[in-house]
């Protein structure tokens, strides 16, 4: 049915008038009819609105969600994982001595782990005495001993391993992950960031955020101390019959907003943001709710008052929690702030790394477990790592300095063939020797592991086809099962 206007010349439509009369309440009713039909929008469009729907992958994946421990600062490959005699046999020497130093911003004399290191398990994987817990269970990892990133400082080499890219402006890893697969669950996030109770990284937001990818895929922040989620809750005197009417009339007005508006992905993610919110006022507080477990899971984690483990144990605890229920992406923090807060061990490699790998030893060793004792860990692929290692030589008294140029990282579970190992650094562990692996190699093998290939998972933005791996990365397939 058409209605002449005489005084424009046009005609209108029904959905015309309802749109310009009363103010265009008419049209808002009538959107609200027409949209809890699904009659409103096109298939596409209402995809669109729920933008972390599960999605097919590109082949069977082999693990359906990562939580990804992240050792922020820095940790010692060469007081960790990666044993190296040499270093005390060519102790004190400048390290252009031994092998070529290209690219090295301090000079002190090679220093040899103060720790002392053996083989455990039945792949002999060589471990510290600073983790004796996670030694127990080193058979599921396959160390990656030859990693190696492009920058030596912290803000870039973070953005690199989480990002792909030195720069800011990119999605990270997380990110990619929901936009490629959503996620399993709708009543919570599907990327988790909690970092540490001493504070972020460096660098910030950017190290989960969703780039260019629409704003839906980036992560959420969570603490495992105090409030889980800030502003969650709704207010007291605000009952949840009306804060639905409320959202509801905010959606309406801006989705109107947003339909002339087709190339503002900014405003869609927005709406949703609102409605998983909602949603998460009653999902998140159980999921996050560690008291929900028993004394004898909790001590697994180490989670006991006195026990250095307890914070970063409650962090791996959620994180089980949420995978079990369905979110796609946990990352973790171990360290925050600056100095000593984080593995960034410039003064005292002893002082620091004890306190680190106390904090963090029993919890990753207790989540392995329990992850495998619930049937969970084949499906969950757990990786390991910091933004780069520390040099083999000595910086001020007895610290070392940062170091992108070969250092380590593992993964556990979810595809992967534990007791493996790839990669090698030089003797005293300075260059990524054999087997070199880059950061685009790694995220090309957990996008594989997650049933991704990373060549293929692309989004166009300011004219190009932009991907996680850039034009590079190879999937490391002697570590997969």
């Amino acid at each position: 049915m058409l209605i002449d206007a005489s005084e424009t010349g046009n005609l209108m439509t029904r959905r015309d008038m309802l749109a310009r009369a009363g103010c265009g309440f008419g049209s808002l009713a009538l959107a609200g009819l027409m949209s809890g039909q699904d009659l409103a929008a096109s298939p596409s469009a209402r995809a669109d609105k729920l933008p972390l729907v599960p999605k097919s992958p590109h082949f069977a994946s082999r693990a359906k969600s990562v939580i990804f421990l992240f050792m922020y600062g820095g940790p010692s490959h060469v007081d960790l994982f990666d044993y190296k005699p040499d270093l005390a046999k060519h102790a004190g020497k400048k390290v252009g001595e031994v092998v070529d130093t290209k690219g090295a911003r301090s000079s002190g004399g090679l220093f040899p782990s103060p720790y002392k290191f053996a083989r455990h398990g039945q792949s002999g994987h060589w471990v510290s005495d600073r983790y004796p817990h996670l030694s127990s269970v080193i058979d599921h990892t396959a160390m990656l001993r030859g990693v190696y990133g492009h920058s030596i400082s912290h803000a870039p080499a973070l953005f690199e391993l989480n990002t792909g890219m030195i720069r800011t402006g990119f999605p990270s890893l997380g990110s990619w992950v929901t936009y490629g697969l959503g996620t399993d669950n709708q009543d919570l996030p599907g990327f988790v960031v909690m970092y540490d109770y001493r504070g972020g990284p460096i660098g910030g937001a950017p190290n989960w955020g969703s780039g260019f990818l629409p704003g839906a895929f980036q992560g959420t922040p969570v603490r495992s101390r105090g409030t889980p989620i800030l502003n969650l809750n709704r207010p007291e005197k605000l009952e949840s019959p009306q804060q639905r009417e409320l959202l509801d009339y905010a959606s309406a007005l801006n989705r109107r907003h947003m339909a002339s508006r087709p190339a503002d992905n900014a405003l869609e993610a927005r709406i949703e943001s609102f409605e998983l919110a909602y949603r998460m006022q009653s999902a998140a507080p159980e999921a996050l709710d560690i008291s929900r477990e028993n004394d004898a899971t909790r001590k697994l984690y180490g989670i006991e008052r006195g026990n250095p483990g307890e914070y970063f144990g409650s962090q791996c605890l959620m994180a089980r929690r949420l995978v079990e229920r369905g979110v796609r992406f946990v990352q973790l923090y171990s360290g925050g702030g600056h100095g000593d807060n984080n593995w960034d061990a410039h003064g005292n490699i002893t002082g620091n790394h004890n306190k680190h790998c106390a904090a963090t030893d029993q919890p990753m060793a207790g989540l392995l477990q329990d992850l495998e004792q619930r049937g969970l860990l084949d499906e969950t692929l757990v990786v390991w790592g910091g933004e780069f290692g520390r040099t083999p030589h000595k910086q001020g008294g007895s610290g070392r300095d940062h170091h992108p140029f070969g250092f380590t990282m593992w993964m556990a579970g979810g595809g992967i063939k534990g007791g493996t190992s790839y990669g090698e650094t030089d003797e005293i562990g300075y260059h990524a020797a054999v087997d070199r692996t880059s950061v685009h190699d790694v995220h090309a093998t957990i996008l594989h592991l997650m049933g991704m290939d990373h060549e293929r998972l692309t989004y166009h933005f300011s004219g190009r086809d932009f991907r996680l791996t850039d034009v590079a990365g190879e999937v490391i397939n002697s570590i997969i099962a």
